[in-house]
């Protein structure tokens, strides 16, 4: 039983930060340093470094510039193009690094699942902001970038201290997200089909 719980664990916190890293790559790396600096989890060699300061004040810099951009309409579109590159590989790396001192083929299987998860929830963050962008108010924008902050913290928190229903949720979520990208990536070609149709529109002749 005790290994068992040991392997739920490990297989939470790995897929949580992949999970997280995704979404906000900052406030998941400010979530985990915290914790550590406070006490409440021992990280596996491999991830301690996340807990310096240094590390921390980094990664609070950009969470700090990432508050603001991600809630600027048409910006957060742009910060998540760049993101790409940046919070697929960084899931990928703390997904690797939570298994802990194992061997090396549970590393890197466990940084190619991470990577797959952060890719598919970065996709849907980043798609579903596209959708929301077309809305001409942006406080369906703020509120989705505060519920993407608070679903990051408290996924985190829970991968730690309630591993099981953490596990339970994180099914229920990648079963949503399979059946939503499709429908997502629908609504971004229409979307981009449309701006792509707005600037080709022909200019109409002057008067004489």
């Amino acid at each position: 039983m005790e290994a068992l719980d040991q392997i739920t664990a490990t297989l939470a916190i790995t897929m949580g930060l992949a999970w997280a890293s995704g979404i906000n790559l900052y406030a998941t790396l400010l979530t985990l340093g915290f914790l550590a600096n406070s006490g409440n989890i021992d990280l596996p060699p491999d991830l301690q470094i996340v807990a310096n300061p240094l590390v921390m004040a980094a990664a609070g810099t950009m969470y700090f510039i990432e508050f603001f951009a991600d809630k600027t309409p048409g910006v957060d579109t742009g910060w998540d193009a760049i993101h790409t590159f940046i919070r697929i590989p960084a899931g990928a790396m703390l997904a690797a690094g939570a298994v802990g001192d194992l061997n090396p083929a549970v590393e890197i299987a466990a940084a190619l699942l991470g990577g797959s998860l952060a890719a598919g929830t970065h996709a849907t963050k980043a798609g579903t902001r596209v959708l929301i962008n077309t809305s001409p108010e942006p406080f369906s924008n703020w509120l989705a970038s505060v519920g993407e902050d608070v679903a990051v913290v408290g996924g985190v928190w829970a991968s730690i201290n309630h591993p099981a229903v953490f596990l339970l949720a994180l099914i229920l979520f990648v079963i949503m997200m399979i059946w939503l990208l499709p429908r997502i990536w629908g609504g971004v070609k229409n979307v981009f089909r449309f701006i792509i149709g707005w600037f080709r529109k022909e200019e109409p002749p002057p008067r004489p």
